[in-house]
């Protein structure tokens, strides 16, 4: 490990850093995630860093992509984020890429039964981007999801101790807003796209966690 991550891991307590070690693959990062309830931001709006993820036990997608780009640097690969935009009036998604083999896979934190975890059997990013398509859609149907970002290399904020900051990641989230996407359709193409059937819909409806009760 370079001397520069080595740093950004010093102050890991014990107990933080036996998640890290044990989640020594993409399989059991995504497992992870999915024991730890939505985040659904009940007084506010939050980005976590990892090490609030573990102290809050709770993360929603932004939050569970970041933790899991942690977790893959922690265990020597780079900590790279997709970042899924969408048509104004849905909500983009985020996700940690990694690489097996040659090939792209992504980790994700959702609470919907569609935008899950992606195995590494893609050849390119825009591949795996484009896998989300067909899941990315409202509830009168129409397909939203319209670019992706480049993949997004957390390791440039090492310096503001991103992994284990007590405060608020929303700098990363500008960054990443800022970075340079990719279209995903042509303006003929989205003119000429079908909504998603009642079946579909019904489906997209479906979620894991919960809003607790007030």
């Amino acid at each position: 490990m370079a001397k520069t991550v080595k740093k950004v891991f010093s102050t890991l307590t014990e107990k933080e850093l036996k998640v890290f070690k044990t989640l020594n693959t993409s399989a059991k990062i995504q497992d992870f995630l999915e024991t730890l309830p939505i985040n659904f931001e009940e007084k506010r709006e939050t980005c976590f860093s990892p090490r609030q993820v573990l102290k809050h036990k709770k993360a929603h997608c932004f939050e569970g992509a970041v933790f899991a780009a942690a977790v893959l640097m922690f265990h020597g690969e780079k900590p790279l984020l997709l970042d899924l935009v969408s048509a104004f009036e849905d909500d983009d998604h985020v996700a940690a890429l990694f690489k097996n083999a040659g090939h792209w896979g992504a980790i994700t934190k959702t609470n919907h039964g569609v935008l899950r975890y992606r195995e590494p059997v893609y050849r390119t990013v825009r591949e795996l981007a484009v896998s989300f398509f067909h899941e990315y859609f409202l509830d009168n149907g129409k397909k939203t999801l319209r670019a992706f970002s480049k993949p997004f290399d957390l390791s440039k904020f090492n310096n503001q101790n991103w992994v284990t900051s007590g405060g608020s990641l929303f700098y990363i989230t500008k960054a990443i807003d800022d970075s340079p996407h990719e279209k995903i359709l042509s303006q003929n193409q989205i003119r000429k796209l079908r909504k998603a059937d009642p079946i579909e819909i019904k489906m997209g409806k479906i979620t894991q966690w919960k809003p607790p009760t007030k």
